[in-house]
């Protein structure tokens, strides 16, 4: 594999030499000879210089495709060649939205290992949009995300059936409640997610059905984590829908409480998903690994 292309590739993504630096463990001096070594050899910009800033030219962009082309098959290469000996060895490029990442794939990736061991694994991690997007610009193989809308171009299979319940503070007021009305919920200040992430898509469909809108909510804050939710919820008397799996440990402690509404329940699947119509070997093996598990249906 020529380095200069794996240079280039890590630049292009990071569109920052420093960063790239620190990521291949060389020095910027070196990042940027390698770069200016591709471009002599092809005679063209492949990056717009601008201060401290840089961007893809045309002709970068065209690299940037092949080279994302080239990688792959260099992983392909690598995994079936590995067949002839008894491990199986390769690179599994994996995406996770937040919450999966967060709460629900660490013992999924341990069963994988105990049984793939010479198999690296990266993960990235991202909300549903910013996964699905890498895997259509192939930064990723194989992706595993929550949501509602589906893209044509990707195959979803179901994972593990998740549900978003309400919770808030055991010192909220409403935590002594037996059940919320639809209309309580207009008097209340949520705290949600960003755009772009599964969870809050899911719930603005489930409430679509109760003629809610989510622009009908008192929206005090949206935030960029789970995490950072569930500690605003924590000191404050705000209210969020979240994945049971996000809370299990904090409704254990008597921390948060669940609150029922009135004719409200939101079920949803997490997705295991790939480019439709492209078959990746190490994507299947890892697929078949955990399907045995998780009865998923392929």
């Amino acid at each position: 594999m020529d380095f200069r292309l794996k240079v280039f590739y890590t630049v292009a993504l990071r569109l920052n030499f420093t960063k790239a630096a620190t990521e291949l463990y060389i020095t910027q001096p070196a990042v940027s000879k390698h770069i200016q070594e591709l471009e002599e050899a092809y005679k063209t910009k492949l990056f717009e210089r601008n201060g401290s800033k840089i961007a893809l030219t045309p002709a970068g962009h065209i690299l940037l495709k092949h080279t994302k082309d080239i990688f792959e098959i260099y992983r392909e290469i690598d995994f079936e060649m590995s067949s002839f000996i008894s491990e199986r060895q390769g690179l599994l490029r994996l995406g996770a939205s937040t919450t999966i990442s967060q709460y629900v794939i660490s013992p999924v990736l341990a069963r994988f290992h105990q049984k793939q061991k010479d198999i690296k694994v990266n993960l990235l991690n991202g909300n549903t949009e910013q996964i699905e997007n890498a895997l259509i610009n192939k930064e990723i193989e194989i992706g595993i995300v929550e949501g509602q809308s589906k893209n044509q171009s990707i195959k979803y299979i179901p994972f593990l059936k998740d549900e978003l319940v309400l919770v808030c503070s055991n010192k909220n007021p409403f935590a002594k409640q037996n059940e919320i009305s639809i209309n309580d919920l207009r008097s209340m200040k949520f705290i949600t997610r960003e755009r772009g992430s599964g969870t809050l898509e899911v719930i603005e469909y489930a409430l679509k059905n109760l003629n809610l809108k989510l622009s009908d909510l008192q929206i005090e804050m949206q935030l960029g984590s789970t995490e950072s939710i569930k500690s605003y919820l924590l000191n404050s008397d705000c209210f969020a829908f979240m994945s049971i799996h996000a809370v299990g440990n904090e409704l254990k402690n008597k921390e948060l409480i669940v609150l029922d509404v009135e004719n409200l329940t939101i079920d949803r699947y997490f997705y295991i998903i790939t480019l439709l119509g492209k078959s990746d070997p190490l994507s299947e093996l890892f697929i078949q690994n955990i399907s045995s598990h998780y009865n998923l249906k392929l």
